[in-house]
């Protein structure tokens, strides 16, 4: 199943944009007639047909419309701060989407080697991987912002993996952090940079309601740790 994306859609009047035009009439060769599926990037999937194989702006006619297509029962967010090699996190934007991260928010650390961050081509591979993996809703990468910041706005169940424990509290397993709320199906992981989370970044995660957490005994790069939160997560909802 081949996906295109489209924001710009009137009625039932779909246009592709320059890029997605040309894969579809120049690569794949569709001509006028063709069914074609376009995703929204919202959630919706639209079943088309070809009406103007223009390879810089193709035309398509709405036949009929999927909402919260290829949906998971759960939405998760994770706040991971960019590597100093920007080439892992971008794989682990790729990853997270595959595994149906629903928003993918770039944090500055206190210890982060990365402080300016761009978010315009991870938004380009986080929407390639959503069509590479059959999800019409694309994941959204807001731009950076500090790690305090980013605390007061989720909600649900919030974790924070860190790699290491207090003088007075342990972190759990990311497994048993969601199998003790059964019911909650909003979740935000928070992933921190090469350094880890500083403990005062740890204290003020607890005192806004995030569990410390682990990912079991290895030691994870950080966008090894993004990419296994979003497994985790995943796997605890099929």
């Amino acid at each position: 199943m081949e996906l295109f994306y489209s924001s710009d859609i009137i009625s039932d009047t779909v246009r592709l944009d320059r890029e997605e035009s040309g894969h579809c009439v120049k690569v794949l060769r569709h001509r006028v007639g063709d069914a074609v599926e376009v995703i929204d990037g919202e959630g919706g999937l639209m079943h088309c047909t070809l009406v103007d194989a223009d390879p810089r702006e193709a035309v398509l006619r709405v036949d009929s419309r999927e909402d919260d297509w290829g949906a998971l029962p759960y939405h998760l967010t994770l706040g991971v701060c960019p590597t100093k090699n920007l080439d892992r996190f971008e794989w682990a934007v790729e990853k997270a989407t595959e595994f149906g991260a629903d928003a993918i928010v770039p944090l500055i650390g206190d210890r982060s080697e990365r402080r300016v961050f761009k978010p315009e081509r991870a938004r380009r591979i986080a929407l390639s991987a959503a069509k590479q993996s059959l999800k019409a809703r694309i994941p959204t990468i807001p731009d950076a912002r500090p790690v305090r910041d980013f605390l007061a706005e989720t909600r649900g169940l919030q974790l924070i993996a860190c790699c290491f424990d207090g003088s007075d509290w342990q972190r759990v397993s990311m497994r048993a952090a969601l199998e003790s709320a059964p019911g909650a199906t909003e979740v935000a992981v928070l992933i921190g940079p090469e350094g880890d989370f500083s403990p005062e970044e740890v204290a003020a995660a607890r005192e806004a309601g995030f569990i410390p957490v682990h990912l079991g005994s290895s030691r994870l790069r950080t966008e090894t740790a993004a990419v296994a939160a979003a497994s985790f997560v995943y796997y605890h909802f099929l």
